[in-house]
């Protein structure tokens, strides 16, 4: 995988964090991790994924010495590995680039393209299991408050 992961954020981005949390089974996991490795920017392709954020590019890297060049950053997906259950992954922040907007990109293509490689798409992928917060604070009622 490439490095080079920077959130190059700027004011006209669109930023949406995702609640419930999308949550991504182990087997669509998997295929998704195997499928956005064989499409990263050091081979090519237009993705560069770590373990906390996947990056799409609007093309391959074709700067000198593997730069990004001319390709822009069209968005980003804020992920958390083996949560909230082993060999899971939570989608909890996307973010589209000024850029990614100007090319047609949304919050739910740019997810759509990456959760598609794992037979899934944002509206079906299953969703963190929220508790509603307890009615009264437990600690407050022992204080006498």
């Amino acid at each position: 995988m490439a490095s080079g992961l920077q959130p190059t954020f700027g004011m006209g981005d669109i930023t949406r964090v995702i609640r419930p949390a999308a949550v991504v089974p182990e087997d669509s996991a998997t295929a998704i991790i195997k499928q956005l490795t064989m499409r990263d920017v050091a081979r090519g392709g237009v993705w560069n994924v770590s373990s906390t954020l996947w990056q799409r590019y609007s093309g391959a890297w074709d700067g000198l010495g593997g730069t990004t060049g001319t390709a822009e950053l069209v968005g980003s997906i804020a992920v958390a590995y083996e949560t909230p259950v082993r060999n899971h992954i939570t989608i909890y922040r996307v973010t589209i680039t000024e850029a990614g907007q100007a090319h047609g990109w949304t919050v739910e293509s740019l997810c759509d393209e990456a959760l598609g490689y794992g037979n899934l798409s944002l509206d079906v992928c299953p969703r963190a299991d929220l508790k509603p917060p307890p009615s009264r604070d437990p600690f407050k009622a022992r204080r006498g408050f």
